[in-house]
């Protein structure tokens, strides 16, 4: 394809071997319709196109204590489901957080992902860098009044901070008229036929599927400079404190 073709008719990238993980925060149990899982099967069935091994967790129907441990059974809860999903996430080299706006802001539920997932944020890779490093994070939002940058950029800012690798336009979200509303899936919403959202989704899916690619194939984040192990054994990177100068 010429450098300028934008017919986009060039084959599609081989994605097989790459893992996404999807957890869904609606506040909605199961079978009820989650207007959120439209935009996550959206984009998990492009991805599933490609070779790429999709699944999706419903964190309300699980069993998940509120805290920052990796294991909450262990700091006086009698149960806890999250480090069974804890896993699933490990397993991923994708992770997209998803969830509805409520009072302009991210679900509890939302919330309560991002504090179980910081839990582990201490946790090393075999190279001494932070475990997260190496994966790519994305989010989708859905709701029926303002807010879905705001949601974003606590949720990409949140896995930044613990790790992951965020491509460009790495969120996508739907919300109707301003204020009281129809939701995503509801009739006459025009929510599924909302080029803007449909376009949106896409491009994240695709940017997160190449970053994904990338970072697989070149074996992660380059191991230097980024290495709590040697840091801790003393290693500065070159970091020379200016105060230390003037000493």
């Amino acid at each position: 394809m010429a450098p300028n073709d934008t017919s986009g008719e060039t084959p599609a990238p081989d994605f097989s071997g790459l893992r996404a993980l999807f957890v869904n925060c609606t506040l909605k149990r199961s079978p009820e319709i989650s207007n959120t899982q439209a935009l996550v099967d959206a984009s998990a069935e492009i991805m599933a196109k490609h070779g790429v091994s999709t699944e999706v967790v419903r964190l309300v129907d699980h069993d998940v204590a509120s805290g920052v441990w990796p294991d909450m059974t262990e700091h006086g809860w009698a149960t806890d489901e999250w480090p069974a999903i804890q896993a699933k996430v490990w397993d991923a080299n994708i992770l997209v957080i998803a969830g509805p706006i409520w009072l302009g802001d991210n679900s509890s539920e939302t919330k309560k992902c991002i504090e179980r997932l910081y839990a582990s944020s201490g946790d090393l890779n075999d190279k001494g860098q932070w475990k997260y490093y190496g994966r790519v994070g994305g989010c989708l939002i859905t709701g029926n009044e303002d807010g879905i940058k705001h949601c974003a950029s606590n949720v990409l800012y949140s896995l930044q901070h613990i790790g992951y690798s965020i491509p460009p336009q790495a969120d996508a979200g739907w919300i109707g008229e301003a204020g009281p509303g129809p939701s995503y899936l509801d009739p006459g919403s025009g929510g599924p036929e909302n080029e803007f959202t449909s376009r949106n989704t896409t491009f994240m899916t695709w940017n997160l599927l190449h970053l994904a690619k990338l970072l697989h194939d070149a074996g992660g984040i380059p191991a230097y400079g980024n290495q709590r192990s040697a840091w801790d054994q003393g290693q500065r990177f070159d970091w020379e404190n200016p105060e230390y100068r003037r000493a």
